[in-house]
């Protein structure tokens, strides 16, 4: 089968790749020159782990970069739809670009095809990009939703071996297409789903809802925890053992980030907005995602007797590991927080540097600096606060620590660290939702 994906971002491109890591002939198409060259070098332009692999694995035998559209959607039997939609000043969606691509493919399609929007849109998209195709050609272009379910992180493996593989259209054709293109990906258990678009569309929405809720709710109980005196990580157990609620997404931290949750919450709350209907709990995930880094900040002042003058050495920069995303990461809403309060910053990540100093100019946050390696951030730090919950910092050389800081107070914004192996070191232990240590060795 040959087919095109028109966007080389983060979901495009693990979509294309994948597709022809499994025999499938796929063209990306994008306007963008310079990353196309980029691409057709082997180098992906984001952290994704295996990603870089499939690329130069594929590259140029089943997989092709281009710019020109009507040439990449020749012949093809679908053509998927993998664009940004990102969140206007009110929290919509914004599709612009999704209803452009939309009219270009039909303006120069010459044949029958199908049109996957794998974007993720809000519901009523599907017969609004219906509606605009229906307008520009005389060929039967059969739009079909099936949004992604990609981690960052462990996007590659969510792609291969999906939990479900959604698809919303009413076209028995349609469905044969893309029940084909995915079977490779789903040969020991039948994991395809079809249902209605506007089915498809809310599946997307509700799920990133869902997981950011059991966030927020997880990071409201630490704070309860933190208040009353109780271990949020006894609690956390005790919730997780309930095989109705389970242990994944139940850590509590410093809040979710990223290219979704937030930016899908808000506009799965617009959504019900426009057609009348309240979600006040995902409006209150919303607000509740907030609360930690207000909570650790509060932390910080007090133990530290202000921030104001102070040195804070933070380990992690992107919204999560395996990722080099930062967009609305904790860790980045952490240093604007601290450095407007007069304290310098010292902050590292092992693959967020390039992508959080753009943001943090962008921002026009100063007085931050940003170093490879995680025990130079510590020299004459006051205090070290752990942002992100990357491997490498589960288990650090707390002497080493000892000899660099000039502080001894370590906060840990994730709950990684062994809280007494902290307080043994001659550190104060304070975590999200946990009893304070103080130093014991």
């Amino acid at each position: 089968m040959r087919i095109a994906v028109i966007g080389t971002g983060y979901v495009g491109l693990v979509a294309g790749a994948c597709f022809a890591d499994a025999g499938t002939n796929v063209t990306c198409v994008d306007v963008d020159a310079t990353k196309l060259e980029r691409l057709r070098a082997g180098q992906v332009p984001f952290f994704e782990p295996r990603l870089e692999e499939i690329v130069r694995r594929n590259w140029p035998a089943r997989l092709e970069f281009s710019s020109d559209l009507a040439g990449s959607i020749d012949g093809r039997s679908a053509v998927f739809v993998a664009v940004g939609t990102p969140p206007q000043e009110d929290g919509s969606a914004d599709l612009s670009h999704v209803l452009t691509v939309a009219e270009d493919v039909a303006r120069t399609a010459q044949h029958d095809l199908v049109l996957v929007l794998k974007s993720t849109v809000p519901v009523g998209t599907n017969e609004k990009v219906t509606q605009r195709v229906n307008a520009y050609t005389r060929h039967r272009i059969s739009v079909v939703s099936n949004p992604e379910f990609l981690k960052e992180g462990d996007a590659v493996n969510d792609f291969l071996k999906p939990d479900r593989v959604v698809i919303g259209t009413d076209d028995d054709h349609a469905f044969e297409v893309l029940a084909r293109l995915y079977a490779p990906f789903t040969r020991q258990n039948n994991r395809i789903q079809r249902m209605s678009p506007k089915s498809a569309e809310i599946v997307k929405y509700a799920a990133n809802g869902l997981l950011a809720t059991k966030i927020s709710f997880m990071n409201e109980i630490a704070t309860l925890c933190d208040v009353a005196g109780a271990d949020v990580e006894h609690v956390r157990v005790g919730l997780g053992s309930d095989r109705r609620i389970g242990f994944p997404f139940l850590y509590p931290g410093l809040g979710f980030g990223g290219s979704c949750f937030p930016k899908d919450l808000r506009a799965l709350v617009r959504t019900g907005q426009e057609i009348g209907v309240d979600l006040a709990v995902a409006a209150a995930a919303i607000t509740a995602n907030e609360g930690p880094v207000a909570m650790i900040l509060r932390h910080l002042e007090e133990d530290l007797e202000g921030v104001k003058g102070k040195s804070i050495a933070v380990w992690g920069l992107a919204f999560k590991p395996r990722t080099d995303d930062v967009r609305e990461a904790a860790a980045i809403r952490l240093i604007d927080a601290l450095a407007r309060r007069g304290a310098t910053v010292r902050a590292t990540d092992p693959q967020a540097l390039e992508t959080a100093a753009t943001s943090l100019a962008q921002k026009k946050i100063v007085g931050v600096t940003l170093l490879r390696d995680e025990y130079a951030v510590c020299e004459g730090a006051d205090a070290l606060v752990v942002a992100t919950e990357w491997n490498e910092y589960r288990n650090p050389d707390f002497e080493r620590l000892r000899t660099l800081m000039r502080g001894r107070r370590i906060f840990d914004g994730r709950n990684i660290l062994v809280p007494e192996a902290v307080a043994d070191a001659g550190f104060r232990y304070r975590g999200v939702g946990r009893p304070p240590l103080s130093p014991r060795g």
